[in-house]
């Protein structure tokens, strides 16, 4: 891998100033300069995944931006009840039009289960079935989604195995497209923080929300489904996952993507778990996610026609690297993807391990 080479991995430069910009001001520098056109890859994914694998970023300079990125996530309750929206304002409320041309027909906005799939659209019912799977879901019962997203999952389960479904979300456009989705049948989605659910449900569910609990509040998240779940019930949750514990994700995805958003480790779970429930199952297809997001960027890609008027060439390229990007990332076993099972201590061991 090397820079103005070849092969489809190879970065090609355009600014001489680049080493010096990355050197000083890390990941956030490396994508700031790729959204201004100082360099490009025909391969961003590829190339991702051989920097990650190489650990070249281990020799980047630390600059006082970053470590006060790292600082303020330790001082301050970044994903606090006032905080919560802006990720909703930064990402979710950008437009379902977006979403619409870039997800499948279901409009899951989370990792697929390609085990038996062949296109996005078979991989994203086989995981909402994996879940319910999982879940041990039967008709009648009721089911609380914490974060539902368009109501993908709300949709799925109550058509699919009668469910009565109570789903809560901080963002507002996806919250009114999830209701016309599931309209007439028997589920409910909220505007709300998942802090404020109350009721008790058969089964509680989240699918793509820990990754914005934040680390100070994984507790209050595991208090939460501890309140509202029966004592008899199951819980799952469905997460990006990383392989050390932090407080902070990069500065990049933070200030262009997911505002305040951090990767969960086991042990930051596990603790915040400790007291509450017995872990079931815990399940690692992080792969999964690569080809998901592969199959996410193509469909952006043959989209941008429609779109590019609404969505210009810098969003584009800042489009383009989040999706590669996270693709190169979850390549290079840097990030998995979990799905974990839990129950109340007493209750009878489930069969859930479906995998």
């Amino acid at each position: 891998m090397k820079s103005n080479g070849y092969r489809s991995c190879d970065i090609q430069l355009y600014n001489d100033h680049f080493f010096q910009r990355v050197y000083n001001g890390g990941y956030l520098a490396l994508g700031e300069s790729f959204i201004d056109g100082w360099w490009d890859c025909q391969a961003l994914d590829q190339f991702i995944d051989r920097v990650l694998r190489a650990k070249s970023g281990t020799g980047v300079k630390k600059n006082r931006k970053l470590s006060w990125h790292i600082l303020k996530s330790k001082l301050f309750n970044l994903q606090n009840n006032r905080r919560a929206n802006q990720v909703a304002a930064c990402h979710y409320d950008i437009g379902n039009d977006l979403y619409k041309a870039m997800l499948d027909r279901r409009m899951v906005y989370t990792c697929a289960y390609w085990k038996d799939a062949a296109d996005l659209n078979a991989a994203q019912e086989a995981k909402l079935d994996l879940v319910c799977r999982k879940m041990n879901l039967e008709p009648g019962m009721t089911v609380l989604e914490l974060g539902c997203g368009f109501g993908s999952f709300a949709k799925y389960a109550a058509e699919k195995y009668g469910a009565v479904v109570t789903g809560i979300n901080i963002s507002r456009e996806q919250v009114n497209l999830g209701r016309e989705i599931c309209r007439g049948l028997p589920v409910e989605l909220k505007v709300a923080d998942y802090r404020n659910a109350s009721g008790t449900y058969d089964r509680v569910v989240s699918i793509g929300i820990m990754e914005h609990v934040g680390y100070k509040n994984y507790r209050t998240y595991m208090e939460t489904v501890n309140r509202t779940l029966k004592d008899d019930g199951i819980a799952f949750f469905h997460t990006i996952g990383g392989n050390v514990s932090q407080s902070a994700c990069n500065e990049w995805t933070s200030k262009y993507i997911f505002p305040n958003s951090v990767l969960p480790s086991i042990s930051q779970l596990g603790r915040a778990m400790e007291g509450f429930f017995v872990m079931e199952d815990w399940h690692n297809f992080g792969p999964d996610y690569d080809r998901t997001l592969m199959a996410w960027h193509d469909r952006f890609e043959r989209a941008r026609p429609d779109i590019r008027d609404k969505y210009g060439d810098r969003f584009h390229r800042m489009w383009r690297f989040y999706l590669l990007c996270s693709a190169g990332s979850f390549r290079s076993r840097t990030i998995q993807l979990w799905q974990v099972v839990i129950t109340k201590p007493g209750r009878a061991q489930p069969d859930c391990r479906l995998n």
